[in-house]
């Protein structure tokens, strides 16, 4: 008998995931994405257990054909665009078994892959870790990240470091604290030299990433919601993308491994607490069940899309300049219009335009300058950048 299909499910996303590091320090070529198990039952069968009934789960999404001719195709969201720098060596230039931490917050997700991960990290030669970070907005959050360090001390994750930060008010209090969190990550993966942090991230939390993308009007690129691979060099991976929420605390309980609830998760102060307790169950409620899978499909066709369209603009940049390196307003009129506000997004932030702070709206009147010329004045933008016509040419410069 194989382990509960809900352990088998996070077991094997991990391992994947693990799999996939360990190709990176030593294949030179970027390979195809591996197929996800879609239910825990499928995840118990290719995990090497009999599988147990279950309800069915939704189909994977169907990939029709190949693109238009002559658009590239991007690596996919599971595979960063390029490989990583090989591996630590020893003293005598010898390879090293790849450090891989797991962000732990105690909640059910993050445990989850805690466990996962100290089980198969030592038998695929991968030394694991974990870092739980202290936010410090509560009080006794200081307890709380040493109980956390304990715990995945406990499961034999080693080393395991509890990190304290100041979260700042810069863009509201969820954003801060996910800066300050990713901040101290990054901070410990340098230190300890990881070769990879595993977030717990599910496919409920992708949900919700691609309705808050949806609220805002921000794009495609919005509605892509959070990438498997993600950060430099491809540091943080999110095996649990695939996975629903209730597969993750399952596991938990089925391992009789304690879980903390964040109060702040259930909290409707917070713009993400509302959407998960009033806005999604209200959609499901009209719209019937399959609605998390549904956006979650979303955001992965969203990413291919985007990334391709990404790819395009970056080629097309080189044909739309002069020999100045102006950008010409004739040959950018004639490109596709998502195609032709990347191309002038990325100028922007080329010239300093901070990339969180450019929107929409600002791409949209530098647009209006090429599509909708009347002789109107510059345009200012994030950053003290400004953007103008002059003599046919687009001229985006520090003002």
């Amino acid at each position: 008998m194989g382990p509960h299909p809900a352990v088998a499910a996070i077991r094997l996303a991990v391992r994947r995931v693990l799999q996939d590091i360990l190709d990176e320090q030593t294949a030179p070529a970027v390979g195809p994405p591996r197929p996800e198990p879609r239910t825990a039952p499928a995840a118990q069968a290719a995990y090497g257990a009999r599988p147990q009934h279950a309800a069915p789960g939704p189909r994977a999404a169907q990939h029709l054909g190949q693109p238009p001719l002559g658009v590239p195709t991007p690596g996919r969201g599971r595979w960063p665009a390029a490989r990583p720098a090989p591996g630590p060596r020893d003293g005598h230039g010898r390879a090293t078994s790849p450090l891989v931490l797991v962000a732990c917050s105690g909640g059910a997700d993050s445990m989850a892959l805690a466990s996962a991960l100290a089980f198969e990290a030592p038998r695929l030669g991968v030394r694991a870790g974990g870092v739980t970070v202290d936010h410090g907005l509560q009080s006794g959050s200081d307890l709380r990240a040493g109980e956390v360090a304990q715990r995945l001390r406990e499961l034999g994750l080693d080393p395991v470091d509890a990190l304290a930060v100041t979260v700042g008010r810069e863009g509201g209090p969820e954003a801060a604290a996910r800066d300050a969190r990713y901040a101290a990550l990054d901070s410990a993966a340098e230190r300890l030299g990881a070769a990879a942090v595993l977030l717990g991230h599910t496919r409920d939390d992708q949900a919700e990433t691609v309705l808050l993308g949806l609220a805002r009007g921000s794009g495609i690129r919005s509605l892509s919601g959070m990438a498997a691979v993600s950060g430099a060099g491809g540091r943080y991976r999110r095996p649990f993308l695939h996975i629903d929420r209730q597969t993750a605390r399952k596991a938990c309980m089925v391992q009789s491994l304690p879980v903390w609830d964040d109060p702040h998760n259930a909290d409707p102060a917070y713009t993400r607490s509302r959407l998960r307790h009033e806005g999604l169950p209200a959609l499901e409620k009209a719209l019937g069940k399959g609605v998390v899978e549904a956006l979650a499909r979303t955001a992965q066709l969203s990413r291919d899309d985007a990334d391709a369209l990404d790819a395009w603009a970056g080629q097309a940049e080189a044909a739309v300049r002069d020999d100045a390196g102006l950008l010409e307003c004739a040959k950018l009129s004639v490109l596709p219009p998502a195609v032709r506000r990347r191309v002038l997004r990325r100028a922007a932030i080329d010239a300093g335009a901070p990339a969180g702070s450019l929107f929409a709206r600002h791409i949209e009147e530098v647009d209006r300058l090429i599509t909708g010329w009347r002789g109107q004045g510059a345009i200012n933008l994030p950053g003290k950048v400004v953007a103008q016509r002059q003599g046919g040419r687009l001229v985006i410069r520090q003002g």
